[in-house]
């Protein structure tokens, strides 16, 4: 006789991925057994196998890496074959709590079994809502809740054209809003190249990087000129129909670069004047990265609308825009519909940040990024004292960013053949990070210890001794 089988266990997969030892195991003996005789670990036959079905354009990291994880908790990664790693990357600044946090795993499960999908009000979105509002500056008190970085942007966007009847946006060289056609135009440097016409409307102005600064002036004798350049690109190169600058309160992609103290300040007024809006772009920099709860706090700023996402779901894909009762009421992005996502602030999605960001309270990580970060930047800058090709260092929090450079006094960067090099010899020894780039960036979870932090520095200062040895890099 049949047994009769429930529409409820009809519903599970006949193939469960399971996380138990067990299950790791079985995995590790098959690869085991087919790498023995071509000399491969597991990890680079996992990663030989993915790329046969994987389209080619995954991050860089991972494809230089050849890195495959099992496991990973608080600031260590596994790979297949049981070697750990220290985490100075996060997700590029995304596992704030660090991997496996229990509270974040308790929360999710329990979500989980309830209700996953639908944009239906929850207990915990309106949770997440209300605690987003009581730590966001001023009046920003609004929140739309999106999946990725990029949309979140779009929808800023949107908001500030709704609000002010315009069209045209202002971003800077060096700044990352996201890859999606909307905000393509908004890159700052080549990336944008070679895909078709850019979306109209979109304007470039020279970023506050003081260490390499395009006018060739120095701080604070230059006067901030790069804030008087802004108006004249707004005079002379828009129609006239500014609807918002969207800005990084410190830039991710370009090297984790902090403008002088003028520039934010300068730049909401400016946008003010020119009866636009100011949106502070802090996918990065949100939720203690820095050491403050909001990039925009170092210079107690309040932007029109501010971008969020990131650290803030410690790895769910949740993002958001954030601004007031009055722009938020603006059409068309007030109707029905207009402004929401399928996915944006869905059951998980709400849970995962409410769980991140009360954790980040609850555990004072924003304390912990501003002294750890403070503890290690200070070790950062004794390495530079040591190693000449590191020719500029400079951090908020535990964003760091570290220029590598052939010359101090011309600057130019070190050869990306080389710094691919310096990678793969700190990858070895243990450590994850993104140095593969001369603009190499540091953010680690937030929960790194001070002794983790340590490990780190001795693993640099390793490497960049190797560096002097071994590779030529002028």
């Amino acid at each position: 006789m049949h047994r009769r089988v429930s529409t409820r266990e009809s519903c599970i997969p006949v193939r469960r991925i399971s996380n138990s030892h067990h299950e790791e195991a079985r995995t590790a003996m098959h690869y085991q057994g087919v790498t023995e005789n071509k000399g491969q670990t597991i990890s680079s036959k996992l990663c030989e196998e993915e790329r046969r079905y994987m389209a080619p354009g995954l991050q860089e990291v991972s494809q230089l890496s050849n890195l495959a994880v099992r496991r990973a908790k608080g600031c260590r990664l596994e790979d297949m074959e049981g070697k750990s790693y220290l985490d100075f990357m996060a997700g590029v600044a995304v596992c704030s709590l660090g991997h496996s946090h229990p509270s974040y795993i308790a929360a999710i499960k329990d979500q989980l079994e309830r209700v996953a999908v639908g944009s239906f009000t929850t207990e915990n979105r309106v949770a997440l809502l209300s605690l987003i509002a009581s730590l966001t500056p001023g009046e920003l008190n609004r929140t739309q809740l999106y999946s990725g970085g990029a949309e979140a942007v779009e929808a800023a966007v949107r908001l500030a054209k709704s609000y002010t009847k315009k069209f045209e946006i202002l971003s800077f060289w060096g700044g990352f809003h996201g890859k999606t056609g909307g905000v393509l135009g908004l890159i700052g440097d080549p990336f944008k190249k070679n895909w078709g016409i850019l979306h109209p409307g979109l304007h470039l102005a020279p970023y506050a990087d003081c260490y390499r600064c395009p006018f060739k002036m120095e701080y604070p004798g230059c006067g901030v000129f790069c804030l008087e350049y802004v108006r004249k690109v707004i005079e002379n190169n828009t129609a006239g129909s500014l609807a918002a600058i969207i800005v990084e309160t410190i830039q991710g992609t370009a090297g984790n670069v902090i403008p002088p103290p003028e520039f934010l300040p300068g730049l909401l007024e400016i946008a003010h004047e020119n009866d636009a809006l100011l949106i502070a772009d802090e996918m990065i920099t949100g939720f203690g990265r820095t050491g403050v709860m909001f990039g925009s706090n170092h210079t107690n700023i309040i932007p029109d609308i501010m971008t969020i996402g990131k650290g803030m779901g410690c790895g769910f894909p949740v993002s958001g825009l954030v601004s007031t009762d009055e722009i938020t009421a603006s059409t068309p992005f007030s109707k029905p519909s207009s402004s929401s996502s399928s996915y944006g602030g869905n059951p998980l999605a709400s849970t995962a940040a409410l769980a991140t960001i009360r954790t980040i309270l609850d555990e004072s990580l924003v304390d912990n990024s501003r002294e750890v970060g403070e503890h290690l930047l200070r070790g950062l800058q004794e390495l530079s004292e040591k190693y000449e090709f590191i020719g500029d260092v400079r951090g908020r929090g535990l964003l760091i960013g570290v220029e590598l450079v052939k010359d101090r006094k011309t600057k130019e960067p070190l050869e990306k053949v080389v710094t691919k090099r310096i990678f793969l010899e700190t990858l070895k020894r243990g450590l994850v990070c993104m140095n593969y780039k001369p603009n190499f960036r540091i953010n680690p979870p937030l929960v790194l210890s001070r002794e983790e932090a340590d490990e780190g520095l001795a693993i640099l200062d390793e490497i960049f001794a190797h560096v002097v040895k071994h590779i030529p890099y002028k």
